[in-house]
């Protein structure tokens, strides 16, 4: 059957704000990443370790963050008062108030998601509480900052072929916020549809794509 791509989980402890995202890696799992490996991490875990984690009674929710966090499906991280507040704090409230208005318009011509695409990114990245591992479950996460620059840090580091930033879901979803150079995001988000991180009991939030480059390469 020739080289197969395999998706390995690695377990480690509850990362904090204290660790470092590319030490940790190399502690859990340096000796299991080859020259052909993908390592990939899970976002939320990136952004805790720098510090992008808030408790929500530090957030104060104003009068536009009661009103608007109303217009969102309740299972979305911006349908609370801390979630919206904390999406205003970070990129401002003409930007959301803009979003709203556009998506709004948008929608009665029949086309949905503008107002992910205007609001900023931390639109679709903010997890409100219980929207990760615990005891973070009790914060509000904001996606990681330089997602790209991560990446590149840890194929430097570890000698991988690439690594990625990823955000997936047991929906079926994934999206690659950011890779190293030479990677395709299409296709590794395509590879973690299943979701193989386990961001809670489980303690995995590294998955090693082994022989991502083999296999890329023989198909070209």
């Amino acid at each position: 059957m020739g080289v197969q791509i395999e998706l390995i989980p690695v377990k480690t402890r509850i990362l904090t704000h204290k660790d470092d995202i590319v030490q940790a890696i190399l502690q859990y799992a340096k000796d299991d990443i080859g020259p052909d490996d993908v390592v990939s991490v899970a976002e939320s875990v990136v952004a805790i370790t720098q510090g992008r984690a808030v408790r929500p009674e530090d957030i104060k929710p104003g009068f536009w963050a009661k009103i608007l966090s109303r217009l969102f499906p309740q299972e979305g991280s911006i349908a609370s008062w801390h979630g919206m507040q904390a999406l205003i704090n970070a990129e401002g409230t003409t930007r959301v108030l803009f979003a709203v208005v556009a998506g709004f318009v948008a929608k009665l011509f029949g086309k949905r998601g503008v107002f992910y695409q205007l609001a900023g990114e931390q639109a679709r990245l903010i997890d409100d509480v219980t929207g990760t591992m615990p005891p973070y479950d009790k914060y509000i996460v904001y996606g990681p900052h330089d997602p790209n620059g991560v990446a590149e840090a840890i194929r430097v580091a570890t000698g991988s072929f690439g690594a990625a930033v990823a955000d997936a879901n047991d929906l079926k979803r994934a999206a690659i916020l950011g890779c190293s150079k030479g990677l395709d995001p299409k296709l590794l988000e395509k590879m973690l549809l299943d979701n193989p991180f386990g961001n809670a009991s489980q303690k995995t939030p590294i998955v090693i794509i082994r022989n991502y480059a083999k296999v890329v390469n023989s198909k070209q």
